[in-house]
Parts: C-alpha cells; sequence; structure tokens
C-alpha cells in the first residue's frame, strides 16, 4: 500500500474513532491526525467547548520537537503572538541556516464579543513541515476561558493509550515515506 493510502486509511479509522468516542474524548484535537514524513502539514486544531459554559478567550499552541517553520492563520478579531526560541540543532533550509524557529503561537480573543462561546466550535490552524521521522508528535495545547483553562497538554507514557488521558494533548502520527521525503509548501 502507498504513502498516500495508508494515511487516508489511517485518517478514516482515527476520524471514525473522533465521531464515534465518548463524550469524554471532548478535547482539543487535530483535524487530520496523520502526515507523511517531511511533508508540509496543515494543523487545524478543533475547539468544541469553552470551560464550562465559560466561552474561551485565548488558544496556545506550543510547536512539537521536529516541526519545522510553524506559520499560523490570520483570525478575525483574535491577535496573533509568535514566539520564537534559539534551536538547539540548527538546520538548513533554502540554502540558509536556520538558527532559531516557532516555539509557540498564541491566539487571543480581541473584545468579549470576538471570544468563542462555550456553545460553538471553531478551528485555530497553522502550517509546518513535519519531522523526516516516522512516529507520534503531540500538540501541547492550552484553552484559556474567562473562568477557568483546559490544559489539554498529557502525553502517554509507554503502555498507555492517548484514550486514558483526562487531559491529552493533540496527536499526529508521522507516517514513513516510500522514498525521498517530499517538501511541498
Amino acid at each position: 500500500m502507498n504513502t498516500m493510502k495508508k494515511i487516508a486509511a489511517t485518517a478514516l479509522l482515527l476520524g471514525a474513532g473522533c465521531i464515534f468516542g465518548s463524550a469524554a474524548s471532548a478535547h482539543v484535537v487535530l483535524e487530520y491526525q496523520v502526515a507523511p514524513a517531511g511533508a508540509s502539514y496543515k494543523a487545524s486544531f478543533k475547539v468544541g467547548h469553552g470551560c464550562g459554559a465559560s466561552p474561551t478567550r485565548q488558544v496556545v499552541v506550543d510547536i512539537p520537537a521536529g516541526m519545522r517553520g510553524a506559520r499560523p492563520m490570520p483570525k478575525a478579531g483574535w491577535t496573533l503572538d509568535v514566539q520564537r526560541d534559539k534551536l538547539a540543532q540548527p538546520y538548513t533550509s533554502h540554502g540558509r541556516s536556520v538558527t532559531e524557529d516557532v516555539v509557540r503561537i498564541t491566539w487571543t480573543a480581541r473584545t468579549p464579543d470576538d471570544m468563542l462561546a462555550s456553545a460553538h466550535y471553531d478551528e485555530f490552524v497553522l502550517v509546518a513541515q513535519a519531522p523526516e521521522q516516522a512516529g507520534t508528535v503531540y500538540w501541547p495545547v492550552r484553552q484559556v476561558c474567562v473562568e477557568g483553562r483546559n490544559d489539554w497538554v498529557e502525553v502517554p507514557q509507554a503502555g498507555q493509550k492517548l484514550s486514558d488521558l483526562k487531559s491529552p494533548a493533540a496527536a499526529l502520527e508521522i507516517l514513513p515515506t516510500g522514498g525521498a521525503a517530499a517538501h511541498n509548501h
């Protein structure tokens, strides 16, 4: 089975799990939970509720190690804050040495009217390049509400499933490529 068919089959299975999962799995998740190694990836974080009845006023996404060049999609009514940090291991991109990269992206509602009401749904989107190695990467997401917060930051330990966690981080399965890694824009 080629890589794209594997991605489609895995996405179908993961999507079915989200649709038929219990209400306990109502957390921030990625719309597409698989990506080929080394490819450009669009991360759409689905936020389906607030903190109880309290609206969401801020969404903070930590960029996992190995994800490169993260760029957020602006959102009407929300400000963007992009935090960069020096890399322990610089890399080369388009002939340039990259010594720092994005480590955190924060969307903050400008006014109370711009906040995401608990009864509504929205997505917060960014693009980044997936790691070259196959495996799972976890995206810690902090959802700050007018009253309270939900920190979706737990990562499964050896032998533990994501579904065992109360506040799981969003998971992305990186699939191996058949040949040279893709580099799409």
